[in-house]
């Protein structure tokens, strides 16, 4: 079963149940993942102008990775508003936020330790052969591909960070 299947699932069940916050959270990702297939198919559509609807609509379908990066980017915009109502002194919000936030996570795939991470990032930057903070970049480039969906960009860049600096 696809991510976007269980999903839909999950939403049905969501409803049936009346799990209020759950399905709104789950209306909320199906309508981020429905605008980037319609994206999706108006930039095939643009380079292809001859493609049957059938190919269109198959072609513009998500694949699994695709739909993990908009529960990642849905994430980041829970994770961020909580941050803002907790300066805002709103703490009910910012509750409400990271559980909003818990509950996308359970369709990421299991999330790397820091401390694989960091032995990922030591694995690369001695392939690469770095040791400035100017070649930070490359490392991400060589190993955001790898940990893809198992842990956020900006904790891997911290951790490359923190690693650079202590080989100093």
């Amino acid at each position: 079963m696809s991510l976007k299947e269980k999903i839909q699932e999950n939403l049905k069940k969501s409803a049936k149940n009346k799990e209020e916050k759950e399905l709104m959270v789950l209306r909320l990702l199906s309508a981020s993942i429905l605008n980037k297939e319609k994206e999706k198919r108006y930039n095939i559509s643009k380079g292809k102008a001859g493609l049957k609807e059938q190919e269109l609509s198959s072609q513009s379908q998500l694949n699994d990775d695709e739909i993990i990066e908009i529960i990642q980017s849905e994430i980041k915009k829970r994770k961020e508003a909580a941050l803002w109502f907790e300066k805002g002194e709103r703490i009910e919000m910012a509750e409400k936020e990271k559980e909003e936030q818990k509950f996308l996570e359970k369709y990421l795939p299991e999330q790397l330790s820091d401390q694989d991470i960091e032995k990922l990032v030591k694995e690369s930057i001695e392939k690469i052969g770095i040791s400035e903070m100017k070649d930070m970049g490359k490392v991400m480039a060589e190993l955001m591909p790898k940990i893809k969906g198992m842990a956020s960009g900006s904790r891997v860049s911290e951790i490359i960070k923190q690693t650079l600096i202590s080989q100093k």
